[in-house]
This record gives structure tokens, C-alpha cells and sequence, in this order.
């Protein structure tokens, strides 16, 4: 028997000002739904974050209310939240909060 199919409910969210911190971008997107995980990507020579994350949900419901929001705005600026299309698959130095 095949392994079920894990569904994953994931935003890309790009437009994030350099102000803003992991903790604070789970925070913002947690209004919606328990998240999973937030993986903000950062650079390894200058050490800030490059200004887009993955923001995955543990249900469908906490995505979809995220995407029916609009605008989505953070310390001034608006951020771009999309659907991702496929699921990230990072390396493991990137810099990744899990809570169950």
C-alpha cells in the first residue's frame, strides 16, 4: 500500500521589510491559523534575511483565510502572499521555527 499523500498548506511570502523578524512574521500570520513552521531565508555574507518567506499552515482553513486577506501590511510596508505551488524543500541552514 502507497504512503498517503502529505498535503501541504504553504504561503510565499515575498516584500518583507528587513525590520521584521521570524517571530514577528509567525506572530502576523498566525491570526489565520496555527502555523506550522515560518522559514525566512537569509543571506549568508551580509547576515539579513533576503526579504521572503514560506509560512506553512497545519490546515487548509488557516490558508485560505490568510490568501482572502488583502492587503497583508508589515511595519509600513505591504507584503506579496501567494499560494506556494510546491513545497519547499530548504536546506537545513537556513534558519527554520517549528512549534507543535
Amino acid at each position: 500500500m502507497a504512503a498517503p499523500s502529505k498535503k501541504v498548506f504553504e504561503l510565499f511570502v515575498s516584500k518583507i521589510p528587513w525590520t521584521a523578524a521570524t517571530k514577528e512574521i509567525k506572530e502576523y500570520f498566525g491570526q489565520f491559523g496555527q502555523v506550522k513552521k515560518c522559514l525566512l531565508a537569509f543571506d549568508k555574507e551580509t547576515g539579513f534575511h533576503r526579504g521572503f518567506c514560506w509560512v506553512g499552515y497545519a490546515s487548509e482553513e488557516g490558508l485560505q483565510n490568510a490568501l482572502q486577506k488583502d492587503p497583508h501590511i508589515m511595519e509600513g510596508s505591504r507584503l506579496q502572499v501567494q499560494k506556494n505551488r510546491r513545497p519547499f524543500m530548504g536546506r537545513k541552514t537556513n534558519k527554520e521555527v517549528e512549534e507543535s
